[in-house]
């Protein structure tokens, strides 16, 4: 049962590193043979999942107290894989970009207009940054004018309060003046 094991193990590892040489080879080739080697690496790639699934088959059948090593190897096959997919996905995405760019007619003009695009980006984003720090000097001295008018309304309030205060005392002076008098005229 582990000698087929081994065996997919082998034939895994061989796939991986044809999967991984025609990965690296297709960003350098001419459009026709880019094409072919996509789909082949696509091919190679549904058989190493084919693969991995009948290693994953064999390590169900082996024993418990053996299955941990071999599960351990199946987690570390399954994580190449992926990054073989990724890679993949990665070349893939070059290899289009390269396609998109030969259909739209993009040929060295397309670096001087992303050089003219990114110049533009970086004045607006000056202007922004202008008038960010504008606004923000703006909310500063509001905050400021608003302090001060805090401040002023307290002052005025304290006034008022003691202004208060002697209108009580004169009130109640009045009062007692009034009772004084009153007091006086009916003696």
């Amino acid at each position: 049962m582990s000698s087929d094991f081994e065996g997919y193990e082998q034939d895994f590892a061989v796939l991986t590193a044809e999967i991984t040489n025609k990965i690296a080879r297709v960003p350098r080739l001419p459009p026709d043979e880019k094409k072919q080697m996509v789909a082949n690496v696509e091919k190679q790639l549904e058989e190493a999942k084919e693969l991995l699934e009948q290693m994953d088959l064999e390590v169900r059948d082996i024993p418990p107290q053996s299955r941990g090593m071999y599960s351990n190897r199946m987690r570390s096959y399954k994580q190449e894989m992926g990054k073989l997919e990724t890679d993949f996905k990665r070349s893939r995405i070059a290899y289009s970009d390269e396609v998109r760019n030969e259909l739209l007619g993009d040929d060295g003009n397309s670096s001087e207009n992303q050089r003219a695009h990114l110049l533009d980006n970086t004045e607006r984003l000056e202007r922004s940054s202008r008038r960010l720090e504008a606004g923000y000097q703006i909310a500063v001295e509001t905050e400021q004018i608003g302090q001060e008018m805090l401040e002023n309304l307290s002052h005025d309030r304290e006034k008022i309060q003691r202004a208060r205060e002697r209108l009580r005392e004169t009130d109640a002076n009045l009062g007692k003046s009034s009772r004084i008098l009153t007091g006086m005229l009916r003696r």
